[in-house]
């Protein structure tokens, strides 16, 4: 034999005694207000359901559009293209996941530090993207034709930290990423300085000097004046003045990857300087 909890009564019985009790001392007059009185209080609550659901949605639009009105053109573009980009990368296997959707959310919440409104505003473009999608290759030939070479580097670095944000990251990722990297047209050099550094972390590989060569978009045994050339190259690719349009969110990334190519470079100075 099994324990069942009871649980409390419902409030069925209830109303059919009201309804009795009505009946029984006011007869059908006092039955037909008691109703109305119901009637009137569930349209109430009704209205008052909706007019909350219309206010947030107000509320919602007026914090994206006064977002999207404080930003630069540039950015703007720059984010929506971002977005629309990743929800198809998801959408690759068939179509985006809740937890893919949440990852791309979660990436912008906790790698760039956007606020409420901000996340308010990617949720609506995943949304668009969703409903509205648009081929992988017309996405990044709209952000070639849009944009230079320094945020091409930019939106590739950020693809590879969503991948590698990740519990896994399949085969099919790698080459589409490759299929990306190469479409914006990005040197060789430059994909593997960008790829070798979340390959290393994704594997949990300890730092070594072979990765310092790949996070210059070197082969391990290059000379000093390969490396020389190679750290002047990217340090103005990445420089962050190169990427102020794109918005303070993206001068970070950038700003972040400068201090990674000048721990590279210090330490194989201080090897073979």
């Amino acid at each position: 034999m099994i324990y069942r909890q009871h649980q409390q009564p419902g409030c069925g019985g209830c109303l059919l005694l009201v309804v009795l009790l009505s009946l029984l001392f006011g007869g059908m007059p006092l039955l037909m207000e008691l109703f109305g009185l119901l009637l009137f209080v569930g349209v109430g609550v009704l209205l008052l359901i909706v007019a909350g659901f219309w206010a947030f949605s107000y509320f919602v639009r007026r914090q994206i559009s006064s977002y999207e009105s404080s930003q630069t053109e540039s950015h703007n573009l720059f984010v929506f293209l971002l977005v629309n980009i990743l929800v198809q990368v998801g959408a690759a296997d068939g179509e985006v996941s809740r937890a893919e959707l949440a990852a791309i959310q979660n990436f912008f919440r906790m790698r760039l530090g956007y606020s409420q409104s901000q996340i308010l505003w990617v949720r609506e473009l995943c949304k668009e993207a969703q409903h509205n999608p648009a081929p992988l290759d017309t996405l990044l030939a709209q952000f070639r034709d849009n944009f230079a070479y320094e945020p091409r580097l930019i939106l590739l670095d950020l693809l590879y930290q969503v991948l590698f944000a990740q519990p896994a990251v399949t085969e099919g990722q790698k080459q589409l990423a490759q299929h990306i990297a190469n479409f914006l047209r990005i040197a060789p050099n430059d994909q593997q300085s960008i790829r070798g550094r979340y390959f290393a972390q994704f594997h949990q590989q300890a730092p070594s000097e072979d990765r310092y060569f790949e996070i210059l978009g070197l082969t391990p045994g290059a000379s000093w004046e390969e490396i020389r050339k190679a750290y002047r190259t990217l340090s103005m690719q990445y420089h962050p003045d190169k990427v102020n349009h794109l918005g303070e969110e993206f001068r970070r990334v950038a700003e972040e990857k400068m201090k990674e190519l000048n721990v590279a470079y210090q330490h194989l100075e201080k090897r073979f300087g």
